[in-house]
């Protein structure tokens, strides 16, 4: 069997960078079988990967450090901007309407030399627990000027208390459970050597349900935020991706008004908006260079990140049962919360 020389950071273990205590932690934790692969070379670097659950959710092996780093370092200003998602929410696609939206005057969407033409919006908007934290405990972020915009996976519970004891705001964008699921499916099994082989729908569908998922249960996920939105929608903006995909220049206005930079009545008039949504459109960013060919610094190619963006793929994949069974779940969790998907 033929591997790369070099695992990418998502199939290694990396735990001789972090403390003893962050060890300690990891080996004490519940863990199941991972979705992108438990039967790796036995070579030095690689690991079996699995998903532990810490604090209610489930990390895989490689990321939980940076989970615990950011916790205990991370110092949050009241100006940062944070964007929080599930794994296959929308992330990619809210990033790069975020960084553009944010960035407009320093570098208009329509400009030959916009930055999202040559970078991934993950390099653009690092995750704190994976790009920022991971194998470095207290990153330098001094150069940074405010506002600072991050993104993360990580469930409300577990943010670092200086991200809750701040005034910064937060953008949680969700999915419906059908698509993000079949979305997640995907992207996992792109991300498996080929050695593995493919995780099976009904299996992974079984976990998903479960709650057993990278940064899972889905509706717990989803819940924290929508209660944190009710409680302080100055700080908590929640944000639906079908609703985005139908209405994209109100909740683009939305949006801008929520992290303190509307648009002007001249930008209004001169396409600015139309402009911000052409360049951050699922056709134009994944046929870019950077995102056809282009890698992570973690070992993922830029193009795994885009497949549809679609509202309804699911319909494709899941059987009628399958489809009742996440309905009924869906019910069950969100009775009486007030929020519909």
């Amino acid at each position: 069997m033929t591997t790369p020389e070099t695992p990418p950071l998502y199939l290694r273990d990396g735990h001789d960078d972090h403390s003893q205590e962050c060890k300690d932690v990891i080996s004490s934790l519940p863990k199941e079988p991972g979705w992108v692969s438990t039967s790796l070379p036995k070579e030095p670097g690689w690991v079996s990967t699995f998903l532990h659950q810490y604090q209610g959710f489930w990390y895989t092996t490689w990321l939980l450090p940076g989970v615990i780093d950011c916790q205990n370092h991370f110092q949050a200003q009241d100006s940062d901007i944070l964007l929080v998602t599930t794994p296959k929410s929308g992330t990619t696609w809210l990033k790069a309407i975020l960084f553009t939206l944010l960035n407009r005057f320093s570098f208009p969407p329509a400009a030959k030399l916009h930055p999202l033409l040559t970078q991934s919006p993950h390099d653009l908007v690092p995750f704190l627990e994976i790009k920022v934290y991971n194998g470095k405990q207290v990153p330098d972020l001094s150069c940074l000027t405010p506002p600072r915009l991050f993104a993360t996976h990580l469930p409300y519970v577990s943010l670092p208390e200086s991200v809750k004891k701040s005034k910064c705001k937060i953008v949680y964008l969700c999915r419906n459970p059908k698509d993000t699921f079949v979305s997640l499916w995907h992207f996992t099994n792109r991300l498996r050597l080929k050695e593995s082989g493919v995780n099976g729908l009904e299996e992974a569908f079984g976990k998903f349900c479960k709650g057993i998922s990278l940064n899972g249960p889905f509706w717990e996920h989803v819940l924290g935020y929508w209660k944190e939105s009710l409680d302080m929608p100055e700080r908590v903006l929640f944000l639906k991706f079908e609703e985005m995909k139908e209405e994209p220049i109100m909740n683009l206005r939305r949006l801008a008004e929520f992290i303190g930079c509307s648009f002007s009545e001249e930008e209004k008039g001169g396409g600015m908006l139309l402009d911000i949504l052409k360049l951050c459109s699922f056709d134009n960013l994944s046929n870019l260079e950077v995102n056809v060919t282009g890698k992570l610094s973690s070992g993922e190619e830029n193009k795994v990140f885009f497949r549809k963006g679609e509202v309804g793929d699911f319909g494709k994949y899941l059987t009628a049962e399958m489809i009742e069974e996440m309905d009924g779940i869906t019910e069950h969790k969100l009775h009486g919360t007030g929020l519909k998907l």
